[in-house]
């Protein structure tokens, strides 16, 4: 097993793709495949799962990998401090609901530990799609939550993908309205107080159901609804129309401005939002970073 070898596993699943990650080494599809094979029969596991459709990462492929990060990590720290080598990009990604507290967080952590070189994603995306991306290593983290309505469901595909869950916080359920809203001065609002406003929520495509979406209640009927696909676009909709949204309450006045407010919903729900990783993987560094940053985001 060579360090090269660990190296080019870490990019077959970082691209999900062997062609993609071949261009990405600059070397030839079919010697990065015998290379990963090498590796394969050498530990006697299988890394990435082959079908038809393309490759996928085992549940034995993720426990390696995360091992796999540590070691290329410790080899770039040594080659940068013995060898004076140029640091190799850093890579890091997570995926996540559209919570601001989420992207405070990767605006604290790139300010940290950005470098002149790195390869940073954040994916606001839908929840059936976070659960993937941390299933197949796209993301190293996803971050989602869970009440009594939707945790049965989400736990069962968590368990079937390797996955776990972390508690962040566990939240009462609040409205984002506008500033110049009608219910904005209200200390509480009431569900029968919000029938007239348009309702806003976040498109969850192709897996639709009301245990996938971001909002919780998601099963009461609304007299207007709109659906959007990402949170600029529902934010201009909270104040072009004096629309609302349930979240968690949390939000950041720094990214988000102060034209939105959070208002509490008089309900007896909790949302816990936490994030999700796989099992038997150790987080990287920058993952660990990741994940404090969140505690750091959601305690200000």
């Amino acid at each position: 097993m060579t360090l090269q070898q660990l190296k080019y596993a870490i990019e077959v699943a970082n691209r999900g793709s062997m062609n993609e990650a071949a261009k990405r080494l600059f070397i030839s599809q079919p010697s990065l495949s015998n290379a990963i094979k090498d590796l394969e029969e050498e530990l006697r596991i299988t890394i990435f799962e082959r079908t038809n459709k393309g490759i996928s990462l085992s549940k034995e492929g993720a426990e390696f990998l995360g091992y796999a990060r540590q070691v290329v990590e410790q080899a770039e720290l040594l080659e940068g401090r013995y060898l004076n080598a140029k640091p190799s990009p850093q890579h890091f990604s997570v995926s996540t609901q559209h919570y601001a507290f989420a992207v405070n967080a990767f605006v604290n952590l790139v300010q940290e530990y950005g470098q002149d070189e790195y390869e940073l994603a954040l994916r606001e995306t839908k929840t059936y799609e976070i659960i993937q991306d941390v299933k197949t290593l796209r993301s190293e983290i996803g971050i989602l939550y869970l009440n009594e309505f939707n945790a049965k469901v989400i736990n069962k595909l968590l368990k079937d993908a390797g996955l776990q869950f972390t508690s962040l916080f566990t939240a009462r359920p609040h409205i984002f309205i506008s500033i110049k809203n009608p219910l904005a001065k209200q200390s509480i609002v009431t569900i029968d107080e919000l029938q007239n406003y348009p309702y806003l929520s976040f498109e969850q495509g192709e897996y639709n159901s009301f245990h996938f979406s971001e909002e919780i209640l998601s099963t009461l009927s609304h007299k207007k609804s709109i659906r959007v696909n990402d949170r600029a676009t529902l934010f201009n909709l909270l104040i072009g129309l004096n629309g609302y949204t349930i979240s968690t309450g949390v939000l950041s006045a720094d990214l988000n401005g102060n034209e939105i407010i959070p208002v509490p919903l008089a309900c007896d729900e909790t949302i816990n939002v936490g994030w999700i990783s796989h099992k038997n993987a150790t987080l990287s560094k920058l993952g660990a970073a990741y994940v404090e940053a969140l505690h750091e985001a959601i305690a200000t």
